[in-house]
């Protein structure tokens, strides 16, 4: 059978980020795609101007057609915008009988909360402990353990922070820190390292959407967690080095990149 990912994020019009470009990276890895919106967003990649959240019995009625019908192999969350949405999702992940990567967007690239504190509390809370994977960026990773990031050592006790939170493993993305972007994995028992060069461009809309998402169609894929995140390493830096240069400001990655 065709293997299906599910994404549960926000709208990006441009397509450079969120529901968009997961559903674009599942397709890339060969992966079914189902998408379950939770807010909608005015943007470009100059600007955010508006975040639109939507009810959370919405988003909870979304997820239930989808597994009452094509459940998925693997799903991802991404930007959830609310308290009563983060609530929402925690609930129905509690039935999911397959691995949920959880990317914490607590902001937009332009710097847009994405996240209310009080739902960034409670994701901590209620949907850290059912990530199979969690993804934070160094922000997002000093905002969720009070720890402050600036090298690879105090990276390594935020991962192991998060998973005395219940995150079963944890990947901190180097990119924020000095030098070439390192991504440390932690994945419950080891630790795994994935370097890469850091390449000078401003078209780095939604990697870590696309990121996650490619972990995470991996994984539907049915690979080992260091392996699915060892080929989504090495594919997202090759669809930032071959972006497409759309956009005036900070553009979208290249989602036809190669797998390598």
């Amino acid at each position: 059978m065709t293997p299906v990912a599910l994404t549960i994020a926000g709208s990006d019009p441009t397509g450079g980020a969120g529901l968009q470009a997961d559903l674009k990276t599942f397709h890339q890895f060969g992966v079914y795609g189902e998408a379950v919106a939770t807010l909608i967003t005015v943007q470009n990649s100059l600007r955010v101007s508006r975040v639109g959240v939507l009810d959370a019995g919405l988003v909870r009625e979304q997820i239930e057609a989808v597994l009452e019908d094509i459940p998925p192999a693997a799903a991802k969350t991404g930007a959830l915008g609310s308290a009563a949405i983060v609530r929402a999702v925690a609930e129905a992940v509690r039935r999911f009988d397959f691995p949920l990567v959880v990317d914490p967007v607590l902001a937009s690239t332009h710097g847009l909360a994405l996240l209310a504190p009080e739902a960034a509390r409670l994701l901590a809370e209620e949907l850290v402990p059912l990530a199979a994977l969690l993804t934070p960026n160094v922000p997002e990773a000093e905002a969720l353990t009070g720890i402050a990031i600036r090298d690879r050592d105090a990276a390594r006790r935020a991962a192991l922070r998060l998973g005395e939170m219940g995150a079963r493993a944890v990947l901190i993305k180097g990119g924020h820190l000095p030098g070439d972007p390192v991504d440390l994995l932690f994945d419950g028992s080891a630790w795994h390292e994935f370097a890469a060069p850091r390449l000078a461009t401003p078209h780095t809309h939604g990697t870590g959407c696309a990121y996650s998402a490619a972990i995470t169609a991996c994984l539907a894929l049915g690979l080992a967690l260091p392996e699915a995140v060892s080929r989504a390493k090495r594919w997202i830096t090759e669809a930032i080095r071959t972006n497409p240069g759309l956009g005036r400001g900070a553009g979208p990655i290249n989602h036809h990149a190669a797998i390598l």
